[in-house]
């Protein structure tokens, strides 16, 4: 009695020859760390949601560097949320003319802490201390049902 039978990873469940090439990998990596979404990527690869889904259970390859991509994306976005929250610093060129000469001038420029990236940190990161829903409990004598006399 035969095995069971293999199906080619480039061979769909219906038969069909699957439209996934290699060099998606790579690809898809780059889509993500851009942060194009899923159907986003999907339209870049000429193919449905559903398929660009497949794809990422059939190519363990394809699904690893989407992941990679979308956390490096997300990394980036956390450090420069931090930055803003905390204030940050660089060195940047004051470029001017003066008596008809160009004058560049090195100097450092600051920036703030910025409130709304600080409130944004800590409602996400310390959800319990810095929700704005603050919720109360009102009980009756050591801590029993409230007595409502008539």
């Amino acid at each position: 009695m035969p095995g069971p039978s293999r199906v080619s990873k480039n061979v769909d469940k219906c038969g069909r020859k699957s439209t996934f090439k290699p060099e998606y990998v790579d690809q898809v990596r780059k889509l993500a760390k851009l942060g194009a979404i899923d159907v986003e990527m999907a339209g870049f690869f000429g193919t449905y949601k559903e398929t660009f889904y497949r794809w990422q259970r059939q190519y363990p390859e394809f699904e690893a560097a989407l992941k990679a991509g979308k956390q490096q994306a997300d990394a980036e976005v956390a450090e420069k949320l931090y930055q803003r929250a905390v204030g940050y610093q660089h060195e940047d060129t004051d470029i001017r003319v003066a008596d008809k000469e160009i004058v560049k001038t090195p100097f450092l420029k600051r920036y703030p802490p910025d409130t709304v990236a600080c409130i944004f940190w800590l409602k996400n990161r310390q959800r319990a201390l810095w929700r704005d829903r603050i919720e109360q409990e009102v009980s009756g004598k050591d801590g029993g049902p409230i007595q409502v006399s008539e």
